[in-house]
């Protein structure tokens, strides 16, 4: 498989708001020989790489592998033990507050005011980052302006997904880290929120993505790390990891078809949300 020679993707263009505050002397992202213990448990094994400004940039694993507790350190949420990481020119473990400026954060579960609507929430989130923040763009990107004055507690999960990348978006971050972003949403929803990550990417935002789903890798990730025992593994392209898995013989005896099950769900059904 590809080794860790592999270089970064090219970054796109960028928008000016992004341009202006990306580091442009290096990547977005880099991580050196990162490692973490917990007790008996060797979790994060000298974990090395760079994601490039602008780059969708998926971390893939079997439950365990490492992956949570590698973008937890990136996110300054928990301590190496050892090695160094750098979001956008600034030392993760000497700023971490200065990285937290410029990161965004959705978390698989998120839990937010009940008696505040998601207009007060987004707006509420850009106080916190000393910002004023243009709370009906952010919800109109993230499609929940029909929500504006609906509180928290009856919003679908899709909704909650999304409302929680709204406030990570509050800061416009040079980097932005999404969770899991689809786990347990129905085809639509996940649908569109690879297009709103697509939309994330198109701004200049560098996306460090953990998923299981690897068709979602494949659709929105530029590369990938798969990561296993708390090492990395491989790293490239999905389409060039798939060519080198070729390259060994590999014979998949499951015949390749042109639609899948989820494209009949869609076609059938229509590709809006269903929410209410």
């Amino acid at each position: 498989m590809a080794t860790l020679t592999s270089q970064p993707a090219a970054a796109p263009k960028q928008t000016p708001a992004n341009r202006d505050k990306r580091n442009v002397s290096g990547p977005a992202i880099i991580a050196r020989d990162l490692k973490k213990r917990y007790g008996e448990l060797q979790a994060v094994d000298g974990v090395s790489f760079e994601v490039a400004h602008g780059e969708v940039f998926g971390m893939l694993g079997p439950n365990g592998a490492g992956k949570t507790t590698t973008v937890e350190i990136l996110e300054g949420l928990r301590k190496a033990d050892s090695g160094t990481a750098v979001i956008n020119g600034i030392d993760v473990f000497k700023d971490p507050d200065g990285v937290k400026k410029i990161t965004g954060v959705q978390l698989q579960t998120s839990a937010f005011f009940d008696h505040l609507t998601i207009a007060e929430i987004v707006t509420l989130y850009g106080d916190l980052y000393g910002r004023r923040v243009n709370t009906n763009k952010i919800l109109e990107m993230v499609e929940l302006t029909d929500k504006a004055k609906s509180y928290y507690k009856p919003l679908s999960g899709g909704q909650k997904q999304r409302l929680s990348i709204a406030v990570a978006l509050v800061n416009d971050p040079v980097v932005m880290f999404l969770d899991e972003p689809t786990t347990g949403l129905d085809p639509q929803s996940r649908r569109h929120m690879w297009e709103l990550v697509q939309k994330i990417k198109a701004s200049g935002t560098t996306v460090v993505l953990t998923t299981h789903y690897m068709e979602e890798a494949e659709e929105l990730c530029d590369r990938v790390a798969v990561m296993d025992k708390g090492k990395i593994v491989a790293i490239d392209s999905p389409g060039a990891l798939i060519d080198t898995l070729l390259g060994t013989g590999f014979k998949n005896e499951r015949k390749a078809r042109a639609a899948t099950l989820e494209d009949v769900f869609i076609t059938l059904t229509g590709h809006a949300l269903r929410e209410t």
